[in-house]
């Protein structure tokens, strides 16, 4: 995007287009693992969908959540966070109970 003459334009290809901010582009690609800059990364939304259906759903139900109600989309991620975080934990806890039971002198009574 460039300002000229008061006004934004935007460049495609040979052509210079006057940019208005309702403006949205869609774009595909058939490569399997795009790779883009990070100037892309920051102004784009990208998402994957080399993935199952049902994980398409769940990155197009958070881009309209977190359009439409912020606040709850960062709740989710929060509890999302706090579940690998408990997950972790019960598997660390796991693992201490079956060091302990090999460690032990004796049958369980």
């Amino acid at each position: 995007m460039v300002k000229t003459s008061g006004s934004l334009s935007i460049t495609f290809g040979d052509k210079t287009l006057t940019y208005n901010d309702n403006f949205k582009m869609f774009m595909t690609t058939t490569i399997p693992n795009p790779h883009y800059s990070p100037e892309t990364f920051v102004k784009v939304t990208i998402i994957n969908f080399a993935i199952t259906e049902q994980g398409l759903e769940d990155q197009m139900l958070a881009e309209l959540v977190a359009l439409e109600n912020p606040q709850l989309e960062q709740k989710k991620k929060e509890i999302v966070r706090k579940n690998a975080a408990d997950k972790k934990e019960l598997l660390n806890i796991e693992d201490n109970i079956l060091q302990s039971l090999s460690q032990g002198n004796g049958g369980i009574a």
